[in-house]
């Protein structure tokens, strides 16, 4: 038996070895590693503190209302608003509802209309059918978009006009439709 033959025959007695976890991003800069070598962020399962969470195996049917930040990585057949909060939709996000929020991610599927008070973030394998209403989108390709895009420009508020110095008064026209030039008698 050849050293490669019995090589093969020892990984097979121990099965697949699984694959090393990735690097976090503290390892990688305890190391030195620039982070711009460091792959590009996907969804991190991780919610944020102050976030609520609407997992995978969760599915609500009915209105959604929040005044906090809201993931939601189960399905919603409904409405969702958060009038000054974001919305996450995670990869697994099924929903089938009309959205509004300051601020909105979709990594999963949207069908609906949605309306962004700030900005919207369609991430690459990310679906949304409906119309799209926001002041900023963002559009990673490979995400697919079928509706319309009303894009509203954000009034900015107008300085208030500055003071116009004041103009001396015309003078008054003479009953005879002369204009008087100088209406003072003693400087004739």
């Amino acid at each position: 038996m050849s050293m490669w033959k019995r090589r093969k025959e020892e990984e097979e007695d121990f099965g697949p070895r699984p694959a090393p976890a990735p690097p976090t991003t503290a390892d990688l800069t305890k190391e030195g590693i620039p982070m711009s070598t460091i792959p590009g962020r996907s969804f991190d399962t991780e919610v944020p503190r102050g976030t609520a969470l609407i997992g995978k195996s969760v599915v609500i049917k009915g209105e959604v209302l929040s005044r906090e930040d809201v993931t939601v990585d189960g399905e919603v057949d409904g409405t969702i608003s958060l009038q000054e909060h974001r919305l996450t939709v995670g990869p697994n996000g099924k929903l089938q509802a009309n959205v509004k929020a300051r601020e909105i991610v979709v990594f999963g599927t949207i069908h609906g209309n949605v309306e962004a008070g700030d900005r919207i973030d369609i991430r690459k394998d990310a679906k949304l059918v409906g119309d799209i209403r926001t002041s900023r989108i963002v559009i990673e390709d490979g995400a697919f978009i079928k509706g319309n895009i009303d894009i509203v420009k954000t009034e900015v508020p107008k300085p208030p006009a500055a003071p116009r110095p004041s103009a001396p008064p015309a003078a008054a026209p003479a009953a005879s439709g002369v204009p008087i030039v100088n209406a003072d008698p003693g400087k004739r």
